[in-house]
């Protein structure tokens, strides 16, 4: 039989929808920043010629560098303010998470509960700023040396073109850093996903346009346009269904006598997802990559040692150096996101202390182990997946050339991202109809 949470969520409606006017405030706030943002991403960087730009960058999107365009929403193809979108942010989030879990006073911090998370934000903030500098600089010292068959893309190089790009470029990606903080307070859904979900999907048609046209051209068959059509909905479908997935495991409750009543005695569960990380490592993986890549790739068409160039060459789609550092960090971020989410030690004593069990487990350590080991096989299979998925794209593109990016981590993406922000709209009409029952009881109450 259906609770009475969950008759409540089949109601939901148009109407009740309609009549969430907190909702509605935070669904446009979160439309307008958005907005701004894809506007900030036709706003060129000064000094640079797009035109110019444009062809040296359709030159070299073969590599990793196309992918990260793909993430700014072509801002980097443009070369605007937004270049380095919200990536040196996400770079610096994975070094202080990674420190908090090795340095036992970043530790202590984020056991400080809000005061704690605050000073980590801040510590984040600190590093974004500082890798924001070192790569817009490394860019702005490739652009000066990156020229195509109509000159150079940049009209007046020197030191003062380098200061003016690398505030621009930092400053827009604080920018950025701070409209998705205010995305996540004041709007619907996680703001630094939904920047990178905007980015993705405003790249897409352009993406199947291209590739209807090689169809056009005869460059690639009308059955493969078909073929690739059929595998969107089925990556799709597979995504949509392992992120729903869980293995719920059994808590019972003993029960215990107050006067004359018994309580207590019923039973729960504990859901743990497959995939318990989400959709962070892809994105934490990509942002490893692109960070060293980014530089490496401008670089290496200003006359570069030759190493650069062949570690260029190797960051390309479809490469073994790009495939396996990129299958690695993926398998590596979902473990440890993982042990970030979700710790079995704290879960195990929390059930003890309320007096929970798992059947046929002794409360306590043991109850940890047993967390730990069906965890650690979940996260296998979520790496597995997660890892699969991102691949397909690479395949595709290496093997066929397709300038399509349904599919892999741009797909994982959205779905995901679709997926949680879908949620947190529920949970807000959820907490409307339950305010609006509470409003009628108070006046039912008045009127006896």
């Amino acid at each position: 039989m259906a609770s009475a949470a969950e008759r409540m969520a089949g109601s939901l409606n148009l109407g009740a929808f309609s009549k969430a006017t907190e909702l509605k405030k935070r669904i446009w706030f979160t439309i307008g920043a958005l907005i701004v943002y894809r506007l900030g991403t036709y706003i060129p960087l000064p000094g640079i010629d797009p035109q110019i730009m444009a062809d040296i960058f359709r030159q070299q999107a073969g590599g990793i560098l196309g992918m990260f365009n793909v993430f700014a929403g072509g801002a980097l193809e443009r070369m605007t303010i937004f270049a380095l979108n919200i990536m040196p942010y996400i770079s610096a989030s994975i070094i202080v998470q990674l420190l908090t879990a090795v340095t036992p006073q970043l530790e202590a911090l984020k056991k400080e509960g809000e005061a704690g998370r605050k000073k980590l934000n801040q510590y984040t903030r600190y590093g974004t700023v500082f890798l924001a500098l070192i790569q817009s600089y490394g860019i702005a010292v490739g652009l000066e040396g990156m020229t195509g068959s109509r000159g150079g893309a940049v009209m007046d190089p020197g030191m003062f073109f380098r200061l003016t790009t690398v505030v621009t470029l930092t400053g827009g990606t604080l920018f950025l850093m701070w409209l998705g903080e205010q995305i996540t307070q004041r709007g619907v859904g996680q703001g630094i996903s939904l920047i990178i979900f905007a980015g993705i999907i405003a790249e897409l048609p352009r993406a199947l346009a291209a590739t209807l046209e090689l169809g056009r051209t005869g460059a690639i068959s009308t059955f493969f346009i078909l073929f690739l059509l059929v595998l969107i909905v089925a990556v799709i479908t597979f995504i949509v269904f392992m992120e729903r997935a869980q293995r719920r495991i059994l808590v019972q409750y003993p029960k215990r006598q107050q006067g004359a009543r018994m309580f207590g005695g019923e039973s729960s569960h504990l859901p743990l997802k497959l995939n318990t990380s989400g959709v962070i490592p892809p994105i934490f993986a990509s942002s490893l990559l692109l960070m060293p890549a980014t530089v490496a790739q401008f670089t290496a068409s200003s006359g570069a040692p030759g190493w650069v160039t062949t570690v260029t060459t190797m960051l390309g789609h479809g490469q073994p150096l790009y495939m396996v550092t990129y299958v690695a960090l993926i398998v590596f971020f979902c473990f440890f996101y993982t042990s970030v989410v979700f710790n079995p030690n704290e879960t195990a004593d929390n059930l003890k202390k309320y007096g929970g069990f798992v059947p046929g487990i002794r409360p306590g350590q043991r109850t940890a182990e047993y967390f730990d080991y069906v965890l650690t096989r979940l996260t296998v299979v979520g790496a597995a997946y997660i890892a699969g998925v991102c691949l397909l794209p690479e395949f595709l593109i290496s093997q066929y050339s397709v300038p399509f990016y349904f599919g892999g981590t741009s797909l994982l993406i959205v779905v995901s991202v679709t997926m949680d922000t879908v949620a947190q709209i529920q949970s807000h009409l959820l907490a409307h109809q339950y305010e609006g029952l509470i409003k009628k009881a108070k006046l039912r109450g008045a009127r006896k």
